[in-house]
């Protein structure tokens, strides 16, 4: 990943921040440009191993208060059957992600479907079920991987 499409993502990020009257603080800002440079789900204790190379030398409850933030502020997403966390594709507007993660590379394309959002939602009423959230991971082998598979 270039630093400028980086630096472009964190200066996204801090104008978002900026309109919310919350603040992004350089701790908050390093956690979210490691998550959006790693290009791939990132777990907390590798986190908090990426800022430890810098020679510093933060507690995990400081890397999982950042990421309470970046979640809260819907600036990253958190993969549950991964335990891990992806930077948010289009953080600009709320919505429902749904995600397709490459069980061969690692790769996770988000997608954002209101249709899917919708009929979830209405599944859920039909049921007397109020949901606050949900998050759809489609495991799978990405186009990529398909077709090296095929090739060899």
């Amino acid at each position: 990943m270039r630093k400028s499409e980086l630096n472009r993502f964190l200066d996204q990020a801090q104008a978002m921040c900026d309109e919310r009257g919350v603040r992004l603080t350089a701790q908050r800002r390093e956690v979210l440009g490691i998550i959006h440079a790693a290009g791939q789900p990132i777990g907390a204790y590798e986190i908090l191993e990426r800022m430890r190379q810098g020679g510093r030398k933060p507690a995990p409850p400081t890397v999982y208060r950042a990421l309470e933030f970046l979640l809260q502020e819907h600036l990253i997403h958190k993969l549950e059957t991964l335990h891990a966390y992806v930077a948010c594709s289009h953080p600009d507007h709320p919505h429902a992600s749904q995600f397709l993660i490459c069980s061969q590379c690692g790769e996770v394309d988000e997608l954002e479907s209101a249709g899917l959002d919708g009929t979830l939602s209405d599944l859920a009423r039909t049921r007397g079920f109020r949901p606050q959230s949900h998050t759809v991971e489609v495991s799978g082998t990405c186009a990529e991987c398909a077709q090296g598979k095929s090739a060899g």
